[in-house]
């Protein structure tokens, strides 16, 4: 239901060591032209933009062999690998191809799968089975994607494709492919007489969590990302062996702060430099922490006693040895997810009288009123800006779909519509927009959980129609708390991979 996370790994400090990329490609280990094509090929990697750009030659990819140019590293069992991509230029031939490949032996004609993306916009799942044998393909129903998606489970191969803003169309076909392969991008003229350039954004290698794997228990690595809102540009800033969550954005613009392994973090956006906040005794937090408007203060949701009560506290930005205990743990967990912006009161997600509704507390007189009363689940409770509504999401109309009411509980109006599962709505500072998290229609509706294919996505303050503005493996922890630049341009937020090296 409400369950949130207590992590209780023992990894030490490994919650301060973010990995790094050694490699100069990137996320992958080397770069060749396969099938010896005309004119040679080439790779490069920026880390500033985390973009690689790939240019190559060659004369087709199809029939009985392949010419391209390849980016690679080796991969075994389950990978999702997705990017953004673009072609430079207009082109020679309207059969160019660029995008993600996964394949048996660096052979001309190795066995394969791949997410393909044709000059012209001809979108298709091309593979080869057998080593000589002819190549097939699937087509995609979508021309012209930018965003694009390889995954792998066991032998069923799935290429996902939406043009940004939309939500993924798949195919998928069984394909029976070596336990390692070769896996990464790909550029063919298809023309041996001419080079073509493509540039590859927001390229991520998933290997996802095992399927038996235990939720609050077992977790798998952090990547900490920002992203502009508009263009849906990410950028990784630290990479984590563990599980790290739920990314603050300081209104000063200078900071992020998470949590992990019960304890809070800060993240220096200028240096990169991490710290634990203190939180004295309160060293059991999960993800549910939220800044006052203001940035003068932070309220967290810390584990006490033999139950585990959820109870929420106070203290300033800068830490405290003593935080200020807000609500009573014999009335049952509370959870915060937003201060009023005039720092009196919090809404939290409370359990209350058997179920779990939407409570106001006033943070001098502790007195608490409940603003939701329903059997159905709600939860994810934030003001606007101007203290007029609080948006929240809420399971009572069938799946869980976003919902906004006034400050007191009152008018309450569905925002979503759709068939995800739409998760904390998290508002922008100017008060224009607002985010949250979709997770896909077949899990339980009252479930926030790990390790899914999720979406971001971005709704008008009044509502409308949603932009899809972040692809990614993640779920519980990506964005659990507000996590708006203060700017209103970018967000934060966690995606997730067990680590690649």
């Amino acid at each position: 239901m409400t369950t949130r996370t207590l992590i209780n790994a023992a990894l030490g400090l490994a919650t301060l060591s973010p990995l790094t990329l050694a490699s100069p490609l990137g996320d992958f280990a080397n770069n060749l032209d396969v099938g010896a094509p005309k004119l040679s090929g080439n790779a490069s990697y920026s880390p500033e933009t985390q973009s690689y750009t790939l240019s190559g030659a060659g004369q087709n990819m199809w029939a009985e062999k392949d010419e391209f140019h390849f980016a690679y590293r080796k991969l075994e069992g389950d990978f999702i690998v997705r990017a953004t991509v673009e072609f430079e230029g207009e082109g020679v031939d309207p059969h160019r191809k660029i995008g993600i490949i996964a394949r048996n032996t660096l052979d001309a004609d190795s066995p394969y799968a791949d997410a393909c993306v044709h000059g012209d916009g001809l979108t298709s799942l091309q593979y080869r089975e057998v080593k000589g044998g002819p190549t097939a393909e699937v087509g995609s129903p979508l021309t012209g994607p930018t965003e694009i998606e390889l995954q792998r489970e066991g032998d069923r191969f799935t290429f996902s494709a939406a043009a940004f803003g939309e939500v993924y169309q798949s195919v998928s076909k069984q394909i029976d492919l070596n336990d390692e392969l070769f896996v990464g991008l790909f550029i063919c003229s298809h023309n041996p007489e001419v080079t073509e350039t493509a540039r590859f954004r927001n390229v991520r290698i998933v290997l996802p969590a095992a399927p038996d794997f235990r939720p609050y228990q077992d977790y798998i690595g952090s990547r900490l990302e920002i992203m502009e809102v508009a263009t849906g540009s990410r950028k990784v800033l630290a990479t984590f062996p563990n599980s790290i969550q739920a990314p603050n954005w300081t209104p000063d613009g200078k900071t992020l702060i998470y949590n992990s392994e019960g304890k809070l973090y800060t993240y220096t956006l200028e240096d990169g430099s991490i710290n634990e906040l203190n939180t004295g005794f309160a060293n059991q937090n999960n993800n549910d922490h939220v800044l006052s408007f203001d940035g003068k203060q932070i309220g967290i949701s810390h584990h006490v006693g033999e139950a585990g009560t959820s109870v929420i506290y106070t203290l300033p930005v800068s830490g405290s040895d003593t935080p200020r205990q807000i609500t009573d743990p014999a009335r049952g967990h509370s959870f915060l997810h937003g201060w009023s912006p005039d720092h009196k009161s919090l809404i939290f997600t409370g359990q209350r009288n058997g179920q779990f509704d939407i409570w106001s507390i006033d943070i001098e007189s502790k007195k608490e009123t409940p603003l939701t009363q329903l059997p159905s689940l709600d939860d994810g409770s934030e003001f606007s800006p101007d203290g007029r509504h609080i948006f929240f999401n809420s399971v009572r109309s069938g799946n869980m779909q976003i919902w906004r009411m006034k400050a007191d509980g009152s008018e309450p109006t569905q925002m979503t519509f759709d068939s995800y599962n739409n998760w904390f709505p998290h508002v922008a500072p100017d008060g224009k927009s607002f985010v949250y998290l979709a997770f896909p229609s077949d899990i339980d509706p009252n479930d926030h959980p790990f390790y899914k294919k999720v979406y971001l996505r971005h709704m008008s303050i009044d509502g409308g129609n949603a932009k899809t503005i972040a692809y990614l493996y993640g779920g519980q922890g990506s964005i659990n708390v507000p996590s708006w630049s203060p700017d209103s341009t970018h967000i934060a937020f966690v995606s997730n991979s067990r680590p690649l090296d």
